[in-house]
Formats: structure tokens, sequence, C-alpha cells
């Protein structure tokens, strides 16, 4: 992997209305709280059926299938670094629109349903240990709170992301130290960490654990959607992305391993909170209110970031023309997508009142996939586009082999998560229609009032 240097040195590579606050420090945070979700809280015994005790291998694998897509998105950010993310890249990329169209709009329903599904965990068990309140009501209140920090700044936003993501990442060291304390006592079954499901090939357990710990990972493609908002993105973006990820990955693998050492696999896989068993296992004294609480702070954080993706995709799509003009309006001072906001925060709330997103969110998870295929295409499509300025340049079989790993995830979809993800891609395509029809897109066009 390479930087490409033209004679430029403005890295910025245009002005932007939005304005540029994200330290190098604040954005490895940021994509750090997003790839650390909640989803670890429960993951260990999901995977735990799939591979036994050899819990680490499969989360070793999906990192280096996210790292793939992840070097395709280090490219294109540091090369266009304007809000939008994927629908921007494959706007430059595919010549009709309505490709970018759909990728921008698979992104909005994957966001838009991810924090739907956030708010509702967020105000289900979790927020019950403390407060007994009715799920949906607490949970919309939940995504009005969201949606006011976040048009509040971005700065704002992601330095509370920062105190969030280091109590969600104290969770996790918990558990580590935990088991450390008890294989230092003479606890624990280091063998577990090698053993596979009886009557189980460890080739396929493996593949089929990956494909679960994959979305464990989904969440780094967010930090695109915030690249016009970032000091010096060509030199900060890369290191913060990757560092991120692999971070992100040692903490996985080591909780996986210290997972396996505490409990026999079919009590990690008949958990519904793994961790807390893990811990519970130990004999370490912690309270078991300590994790809910660090639980509920993690999907707090992870609501906060997927709305701040969510509301800058769909501002990079009206600056483009490719939604409304009306959604690219800012606050004059804190210079934050505020109509953007306020309506994918409604649409949030009206997700909520369908309660269970179970089906949804594996829907969502496969429009991910076709959006980093559409990115790991449009790098080696837009390699003749050169630019004024220094970017990161990926080798190019890592967008390759990012298309081929997409594409072996996706044939491990259920054929009902094909239906809702098709649903989605219909949706989309009559939004656009009648868009159209309608007038109120137009190619270029640009918002009027800026207020």
């Amino acid at each position: 992997m390479t930087t490409t240097t033209s004679t430029a040195e403005n890295t910025d590579a245009g002005s932007s209305r939005l304005a540029r606050r994200i330290t190098g420090p604040l954005l490895f945070l940021f994509i750090l709280g997003d790839v650390l979700g909640a989803g670890i809280y429960a993951l260990m015994g999901v995977l735990s059926g799939e591979v036994g005790g050899a819990l680490w291998a499969p989360l070793a694998l999906a990192l280096l299938l996210a790292l793939l897509t992840a070097g395709s998105y280090a490219e294109l950010v540091t090369k266009y670094p304007k809000a939008g993310g994927a629908a921007i890249f494959a706007q430059r990329a595919f010549r009709p629109p309505v490709i970018s169209f759909l990728v921008g709009f698979s992104m909005l329903a994957a966001g838009v349903t991810s924090a739907a599904g956030l708010a509702i965990a967020f105000a289900g068990e979790y927020l019950q240990t403390f407060f007994s309140v009715p799920t949906i009501p607490a949970a919309m209140v939940f995504l009005v709170l969201v949606a006011a920090l976040n048009a509040r700044g971005i700065s704002e936003s992601v330095k509370t992301n920062l105190v969030m993501t280091v109590i969600e990442v104290s969770g996790l060291v918990i558990v580590i130290v935990a088991v450390g304390l008890m294989l230092g006592g003479g606890g624990g079954d280091g063998s577990r960490v090698t053993q596979f499901p009886a009557e189980t090939s460890p080739g396929l357990a493996v593949l089929g654990g990956a494909i679960i710990a994959y979305y464990s990972f989904v969440g780094f493609e967010t930090s695109a959607n915030v690249a016009e908002e970032i000091k010096d993105p060509s030199r900060v973006y890369p290191r913060a992305l990757f560092g991120a990820l692999l971070t992100a990955g040692v903490v996985y693998v080591l909780v996986g391993l210290a997972s396996a050492v505490a409990l026999p696999s079919r009590e990690l896989s008949a958990s519904s909170g793994p961790l807390l068993a893990v811990v519970n296992a130990t004999g370490v004294p912690v309270p078991e209110w300590l994790f809910s609480l660090i639980a509920l702070i993690a999907v707090a954080n992870g609501a906060l970031l997927t709305m701040i993706m969510t509301s800058r995709v769909t501002y990079g799509m009206a600056e483009q023309g490719l939604l409304p003009p009306v959604l690219g309006r800012v606050l004059p001072k804190r210079r934050t997508p505020w109509v953007a906001i306020v309506v994918t925060t409604v649409l949030a709330m009206l997700l909520t009142l369908v309660g269970d997103l179970t089906t949804l969110a594996s829907a969502v998870v496969l429009l991910l996939l076709f959006v980093f295929i559409s990115t790991n295409v449009a790098v080696l499509v837009l390699r003749k586009d050169k630019v004024e300025h220094k970017h990161f340049r990926v080798w190019t079989v890592v967008p390759i082999l990012g298309v081929a790993s997409c594409l072996l995830l996706l044939t491990q979809q259920e054929p009902l998560v094909w239906a809702f993800g098709g649903g989605f891609l219909v949706l989309g395509v009559v939004l656009y229609l009648v868009a159209r029809a309608t007038g109120r897109r137009g190619a270029g066009a640009r918002p009027d009032s800026r207020g």
C-alpha cells in the first residue's frame, strides 16, 4: 500500500461547509467505538455453537476479510474526502445515477434500521435493570437525545464517543483480566481453544463462524461519511482506520480465547449473556449491574455513531442531487446537517414500532455487502481519475479480493433475508422514480437556502 502524491498540497481537496474538527485520535476512537459495539457482548455464545472453543479462528479470519474492504475505503476516502461515503464513490464510478442512489439508499436503510434496533436494545433489558419503563416510548426518547447530541456538533459527538468507547473497552478488558487471574490461580482449561464440535469439519466451521464474526467488524464504513469533517484526511484517515480495525481484532481474539478458557462451549453457547457468564465463572467479584451498565453504554455509543453516519449520508446525497436539496441544509453556527438529522431520526423512531428487528438487521448486513462490493469495484474504475492532492493507494489485488469476500458472505444468507433485502432495493427504486417524476431531484442540484 502506498500514498500517491501530485503537485497540489491541499489535502482537503476543496472547501467544505462542514467544520473540520475531527483529529486523528478522535477518528481512531470514533471507528473503534463503532466496531466494538454491543454485538460482542452476545457474539461469543453464538460463535461457540459454530466452532466450539476455537473462537479466535473465525474472529481472526473475519478481521482479514474486513481489512480488504477497508483498504478500498482508505483509498477512496482520501481521494474524495466528502460527506456521503459509498454513494459518492458510486456516483463518480458508474454512469447510471440510479446505482449511486441505491448504494446511498442501502446505507440509509442499514443505518436507520440499525439505530432503531439499538434503541430497542437500549430500552429493553439493559435499561430495565435500572428503571421499569415502557420499551417503545423509551426507545423514541433515546433517539431524540441522540439526535440532539448529533445536531449540537461533530466535535461534541466524537468527544462523547471517546468517553463511551473507553467504558465500552473496559468491559472487555475486565473479561480478559478476570480470566487471566483465573488462569493464574490454576483454574480454566487452555486446551479448549483448539477444540471444535464433534463431527464438524474445522475448515467449514471456521468459515461459518467467520460469517457471523464479520458482522462484529461492520461499522468501520461509517467513518467514510464524516470525511468532510476530518482534519488532513489523506494522512489521518488510513492510520485511524487500520489502527482501529487491528485494535478491535486483537481485543476480539483475546476475548475469544478468554471465553473458551473460562467456560465449556456448551455452557457458553447456552448463555444469553456469555461475557457475564465468563466473568462469573472466574470467581472474580464483578457486580452484575456493572456489566449491564457497560452494555447500555456500548449500545448508546453504537446508536450515536450510526446516526452520525446516516445523517451525513443523507446530507452528502442531497449535496450531489440524489435526494431533495432541503436535506442539505445545515445549522449556521453549529454547521451540522440539521434537516438530515431530523428526517433520519423520525424514520428510526417509526421503525422502533416494528419491535422485532432481528430479520431486518440481517437484511441490513446483506445490503451493506452490496455497498462494499460497489466500493471495491469503484476503486478499480476510478484509478483513471487523477486528483490534485495526496491520497492513499491500495494494492490492486486488495479490492479484487474484497469483492470475492463479499460474494462469499452473500452466499451464506437465508432466503428470508434475501426477500427483505430485495424489498429494500425495490423501495429504493420506487423512491428514485418518484423523485425524478416530481422534479425534486435534479442532476447536480444544490440547496438554495443554507440556513
